[in-house]
């Protein structure tokens, strides 16, 4: 993706969808977390730029280490005060696991959609069978489709709430 924020909207889909099942916040954190190491190496002029993480092992080990991260601030939290933001501290552990593994692995469909340089299957193979397997636009739109699906959804749920 050109910018990881268009990751998010599959996020809010799903949670509009399944809002007792999945964290939105894990699903965005990892997304963030992957896209770390290009940023790196494109500061860096490093080539390729889509590396171990975004692949299906390395993506899976960052949403693995999402949730350790999770538990350690749930940790933290009993001793020290941290700001309860979004009610991340209601969050179960299973909420938290499937987001990130969700937000983990379909930033790696994404990216493989869109990037030449991206080895989802390596270290097992190089292929990348998804590139260009439908037109960016197609991808943009798709991405923005589901965030809009997600507000609206999020939004028709409160309001059935209230």
């Amino acid at each position: 993706m050109p910018v990881t924020p268009f990751h998010f909207g599959l996020g809010a889909a799903l949670k509009a969808a399944a809002p007792r099942h999945v964290s939105f916040l894990s699903f965005s954190a990892v997304n963030v977390f992957i896209d770390v190491e290009s940023v790196y190496n494109l500061m860096h002029a490093r080539f390729p730029v889509h590396v171990f993480f975004h692949t299906y092992l390395g993506a899976a080990l960052l949403a693995g280490f999402t949730v350790l991260l999770f538990l350690l601030a749930r940790w933290c939290a009993r001793r020290f005060y941290l700001p309860n933001f979004y009610h991340w501290q209601q969050l179960t552990l299973l909420q938290v696991s499937i987001g990130a593994l969700l937000g983990a692995l379909s930033h790696v469909v994404f990216d493989s959609i869109m990037h030449a340089d991206i080895r989802p299957l390596h270290p097992y193979s190089d292929e990348n069978v998804l590139y260009e397997i439908f037109p960016l636009m197609y991808l943009h739109l798709l991405c923005v489709f589901f965030g809009v699906l997600g507000v609206i959804g999020v939004y028709v749920r409160k309001a059935d709430e209230g």
